[in-house]
């Protein structure tokens, strides 16, 4: 494994939001009182790498009041740079307001519930045309997108599509999460924004949602994909892999974690991963959960941290699943883990304690 850093400047855009969770596992109707903080899949792997020592910047809007300052304050205390961060006027966000959403933690046999509450959020009603992306992304070296931004408004999927032509112009690379939300836009919606963005991206996170055609004339003939069980084996695995990277030559890297859902309580992942020609396969780490959102951006970003420092190809994937693994026991949407040596050592099963 080679640990040498390498410099690296990371951006990431998106939405962050308030996040409103009911203490010690209490049902949302049951609640009276609500613990808060701050989350978003773009922000979660800012905050991630931020925390491993990666020059991490997020840029957003916020309201351009105490809520939306408090969220910056949290980046901030992080290391996550966040120069770029518009606090937006009530001219250019009429709502004026931050998106919110409710968690209801699971346990045991109770799944964990979402309620979301961010329609007209600032960072959906900004006009993004009045941002300057030629300077937005000058100097950065990798820059992370995902799919849920383009589902929040017309001018998000502009963002998105522009940032995506500037990036590959500028020679930065870009990693792309497709991360589908069936409360913000339909399947088919999700799946014909993201498959324009597929040219453009280096380093691919998941394998849906995307158009993969077994023929590009015929799309009667059906998606690759169709059939795939959601925890494929490794023939399974490999065969859709490939036909990313003969569709999209591009691509560099593929990475999707497997899930096992023992209970709301215990689960298990592993991962697969193409890269520099080769399918591999991750170990499988089983764990109990304290808190599994975020868990899809703790992967993302041990992925990107690892792929950054020049791991070997079976170190990449291993420490992605062991970071996602880590955030299970975090509270809080993002992996606030500021040890990679942490990470290692569960990625080789070691559970000593350190002294």
């Amino acid at each position: 494994m080679c640990r040498d850093r390498i410099p690296n400047r990371f951006l990431t855009i998106g939405e962050i939001m308030l996040r409103l969770t009911p203490p010690n596992y209490e049902k949302i109707r049951m609640a009276s009182g609500f613990e808060a903080s701050y989350g978003g899949s773009e922000a979660n792997i800012a905050l991630a790498l931020a925390n491993l020592g990666i020059d991490s910047t997020f840029f957003t809007v916020v309201p351009g009041n105490s809520l939306g300052k408090s969220a910056v304050r949290m980046l901030r205390s992080n290391d996550v740079h966040c120069a770029p961060v518009i606090l937006s006027t009530r001219e250019q966000t009429p709502t004026h307001r931050m998106g919110t959403y409710y968690l209801e933690t699971g346990f045991g046999i109770r799944a964990s519930k979402v309620i979301y509450d961010r329609k007209h959020s600032a960072f959906s009603e900004f006009n993004f045309d009045n941002v300057n992306l030629e300077n937005l992304l000058d100097g950065y070296t990798w820059l992370h997108l995902s799919g849920i931004t383009p589902a929040l408004s017309k001018d998000c999927r502009k963002l998105i599509l522009n940032s995506l032509e500037i990036a590959r112009n500028k020679g930065i690379m870009v990693s792309f999460d497709g991360n589908f939300r069936s409360t913000l836009w339909s399947w088919e919606e999700a799946r014909d924004f993201c498959t324009q963005c597929l040219p453009y991206v280096d380093v691919l996170l998941g394998i849906e949602p995307y158009h993969l055609w077994r023929e590009e004339a015929d799309h009667s003939k059906g998606d690759i994909k169709e059939g795939i069980s959601l925890q494929p084996d490794y023939g399974q695995q490999d065969m859709v892999f490939q036909a990313f990277i003969e569709r999209y030559p591009n691509i560099k890297c593929i990475a999707r974690h497997v899930r096992y859902a023992h209970s709301g309580s215990e689960n298990s992942l592993k991962a697969f991963m193409w890269y520099e020609g080769h399918t591999f396969e991750s170990k499988l780490f089983t764990f109990n959960i304290l808190d599994r959102v975020g868990g899809g951006d703790a992967f993302a970003g041990g992925l990107i941290y690892a792929m950054m420092n020049r791991y070997q190809p079976m170190d990449i994937v291993n420490f992605a699943v062991a970071s996602s693994a880590i955030k299970h026991t975090i509270r809080g949407d993002a992996n606030i883990t500021d040890d990679a040596d942490t990470i290692r050592n569960l990625m080789d099963m070691n559970y000593d304690i350190k002294r």
